[in-house]
């Protein structure tokens, strides 16, 4: 198996609808685990590309660095699924399964202005630098934990764990459902129902079997929907009690728009720093000197390679390698490829990132990268805006593991790694490491910031 970066030629062929000549096999578990071949075949010889995912739905795939920035930012591709040009049964393969029929839709990721100006507007309060500043102290706090029970399961000279499961998937579940305002007590609940989300993924479809992720979907609309009747009854300093009071003041953000709201912050903001925590760790534990160069620089208290480097992690192998669906509302033209009205285009990030003609060897992680313009959580007004939030938890996560865990150590052959094969989404399904434990557990407390 090729490893991710490499430089060699896919090998599966199909034909290019553009060209007629061959091309790589698309959303294989082959694709899935190592996509940057294939992706590098397309930039060089099909860039606008028109592709059948595996639900069906024909959509064109944009792979050029150039070509994806100018595709972010075009007002003509919405984000409103009801541009799509597809029958009605057809339109609900393009979103998160579940979001329709449990009245989800009217979220960031599918609306445009002034209706996303409106209400990104709203949320974008809970996500300013000094707002996400004050959150840091408790992201160390969950890091911290959830370190010290990976190291109280691990009573043994050699410890082991799941990366994943045990660190990377409820670090940013536990932030974002404090940052909504969801009672601890109740938290367990969401992270079960992100974990069906995250779990039942197949290659090309971006939730998996739609029924359990349906399912799970419904569970969390009806939480949030009393969640946010007792927070009218009872207000507290959280963001979904922050968008409650804008309503009140006559910002006219309806029940089913806050309930949106809260979801797709919960579902965006939890699987993104996931896959940026579980990705990130990977890369360095496959390039041991440029984790070797962050540890040093650690050690003596220098944080601007952290800084960069996440940057780095983010272009090389970023957690979203599709940016969610548009909808041509108008016939364009993007990389020199007529676009009609109603056609999907999926801008590829991972493809784009990974440009020469926009980044000097892009197939080589090197942490310390200045020129680093990626696009890995997109670009205009649709930008990432939990981008910041994630930044932290990533920067933490790594900088606490390299400092409590120093020999951290892959457990398995990359080539035996499974990746979630999910068309918007990119991360590893499990990472099993071993580690000398640097110190001890804390020890258990009624208390836990978990």
């Amino acid at each position: 198996m090729t490893r991710p970066g490499a430089a060699s030629a896919p090998d599966a062929a199909a034909p290019d609808a553009a060209h007629g000549s061959p091309g790589p096999e698309l959303f294989t578990w082959e694709f899935a685990s190592d996509p940057y071949p294939a992706y590098a075949w397309l930039r060089e010889n099909s860039p606008v590309h028109r592709a059948t995912l595996p639900s069906g739905v024909e959509a064109w795939l944009v792979t050029r660095y150039a070509d994806a920035k100018q595709a972010l930012a075009d007002q003509r591709l919405s984000k409103n699924p009801a541009h799509h040009d597809e029958p009605a049964h057809a339109k609900g393969k393009t979103g998160i399964p579940g979001e329709r029929k449990a009245e989800l839709m009217t979220h960031l990721l599918n609306i445009d202005p002034p209706d996303h100006t409106r209400l990104r507007r709203l949320v974008a309060k809970a996500f300013t630098p000094r707002r996400v500043a004050e959150f840091a102290p408790r992201v160390q706090e969950l890091t911290d934990a959830l370190i010290d029970a990976i190291l109280a399961g691990n009573g043994t000279e050699r410890g082991e764990a799941d990366l994943i499961h045990e660190f990377a998937f409820p670090l940013p579940i536990y932030a974002i459902c404090d940052l909504l305002g969801v009672p601890r007590e109740d938290q367990d609940d969401f992270r079960d129902w992100a974990g069906m989300m995250m779990r039942h993924v197949k290659p090309g479809q971006g939730g998996g079997p739609r029924g359990g992720v349906a399912r799970s979907v419904k569970k969390m609309r009806g939480y949030l929907a009393e969640l946010i009747h007792r927070k009218r009854l009872e207000p507290g300093d959280d963001l979904i009690s922050g968008l409650i009071r804008a309503s009140d003041h006559g910002e006219h953000l309806m029940e089913n728009e806050a309930a949106a709201m809260a979801f797709i912050l919960l579902f965006a903001g939890f699987e993104t720093t996931v896959n940026l925590i579980g990705n990130g760790v990977y890369a360095l534990l496959t390039h041991p000197e440029q984790r070797e160069r962050l540890q040093k620089a650690l050690a003596e208290g220098d944080t601007g390679l952290l800084e960069t480097g996440v940057e780095e992690l983010l272009r090389f192998d970023g957690p979203v390698e599709l940016a969610t669906w548009r909808f041509a509302t108008d016939e364009l033209t993007i990389g020199g490829q007529r676009i009609a009205a109603g056609d999907p285009v999926l801008v590829v990030l991972a493809a784009a990132d990974r440009d020469p003609e926009r980044f000097e060897d892009p197939d080589t992680l090197d942490l310390s990268r200045r020129d680093n313009q990626h696009l890995g959580y997109g670009h205009g007004i649709h930008y990432c805006l939990g981008a910041p939030l994630a930044r932290l938890e990533g920067r933490t996560a790594l900088a606490t593991l390299l400092r409590r865990l120093p020999d951290l150590q892959l457990a398995a052959d990359p080539a035996d790694l499974r990746w979630r094969g999910g068309l918007i989404m990119r991360g590893l399904r499990t990472l099993p490491v071993t580690f000398t434990p640097a110190q001890g557990p804390a020890a258990a407390d009624e208390a836990s910031p978990l």
